[in-house]
């Protein structure tokens, strides 16, 4: 029997009330460092195509699946520090950890690269932590989980090569991938401390710049904890060509496999002509605060999720 709405809300309310401490601690965290809080548009006309994340259709728009996009037309234009917390949207996504409207934290600074932008959100956790109370030591899920820096970093080749035994830069194969990081490479992460997973293969990568010494790898990191995904932060790709390229051969392969006509983002291309160095990060607020809050799943940390609405 569905749980009556009025208890559900009652039992979620000290999960809400932390929810709401871990922002406002967030907030603090970049405005004492000078970033700059903004808003962006969540309905656009274009968004960065991207071949395994279906868009919500809003009349002839879509809405945004990320903030990305529009905060780095900001750094072309001269911003320096930025961050923004994000209604994001993507359709077919509900489970235990997902829901089709979440919150994304993004941020991005000049200078930076992926190993900084990592760097940040290590210092951004462990800010948390301490805010609640728990120093160095996370609780979740029947496990005390270390999150004293630094945080242990591997690469994929190495981590697929130790877990499945392959070697993904040689080898490339999107579904294989795939499955064998759910079924092989994921279980093989450490429990009791947090995981950044560095050095994608370029197909894995879309938006983030190549290393420029190994061009078949990108400089993508992305952070695990207690099992949680929480956070996918690149060195941006600053090549127009480069960024075009990618999006044709993306558009053209949602039309193949979905049907779905996507249109190029144009005025993202044309800002990317004055892209300075930097690098970004995407962080599921709700899976973070599913972290601090020992919660099982996505709905345990949301008012009102989808099926609530």
């Amino acid at each position: 029997m569905p749980e009556d709405e009025p208890k559900r809300l009652a039992r979620l309310e000290p999960n809400l009330k932390r929810r709401a401490l871990i922002i406002q601690s967030i907030r603090d965290f970049f405005q004492e460092q000078d970033f700059l809080e903004v808003e962006t548009p969540i309905r656009a006309p274009a968004i960065a195509p991207e071949v395994f994340i279906v868009p919500f259709e809003t009349e002839d728009w879509l809405l945004a699946a990320s903030p990305e996009l529009h905060m780095k037309r900001l750094l072309a234009a001269g911003y320096d520090k930025i961050f923004q917390f994000s209604h994001c949207f993507r359709k077919g996504e509900r489970g235990r950890w997902h829901n089709p409207e979440f919150i994304m934290l993004e941020w991005y600074r000049q200078g930076a690269d992926y190993l900084k932008i990592v760097q940040d959100t290590e210092k951004l956790v462990a800010r948390i932590a301490k805010k609640l109370g728990m120093k160095k030591t996370v609780k979740y899920r029947g496990r005390d989980i270390d999150i004293s820096l630094p945080w242990p970093r591997i690469t994929v080749r190495d981590a697929y090569l130790k877990a499945a035994g392959w070697d993904p830069l040689a080898e490339h194969d999107s579904l294989k991938f795939d499955m064998d990081f759910v079924d092989k490479v994921l279980p093989k992460f450490a429990k009791d401390r947090p995981t950044v997973l560095i050095d994608y293969p370029v197909a894995q990568a879309s938006l983030a710049r190549l290393k420029p010494d190994n061009p078949s790898v990108a400089e993508r990191a992305e952070v695990f904890i207690g099992g949680l995904e929480l956070a996918n932060a690149y060195s941006e790709l600053i090549d127009a060509a480069e960024q075009a390229k990618r999006f044709r051969e993306a558009i053209e392969r949602i039309r193949r496999e979905r049907g779905q006509r996507m249109a190029m983002p144009k005025k993202f291309l044309e800002a990317v002509e004055n892209l300075p160095e930097c690098g970004g990060i995407a962080l599921g607020i709700d899976r973070l605060v599913m972290l601090f809050c020992d919660a099982d799943k996505i709905d345990d940390v949301m008012a009102f999720p989808s099926d609530t609405v």
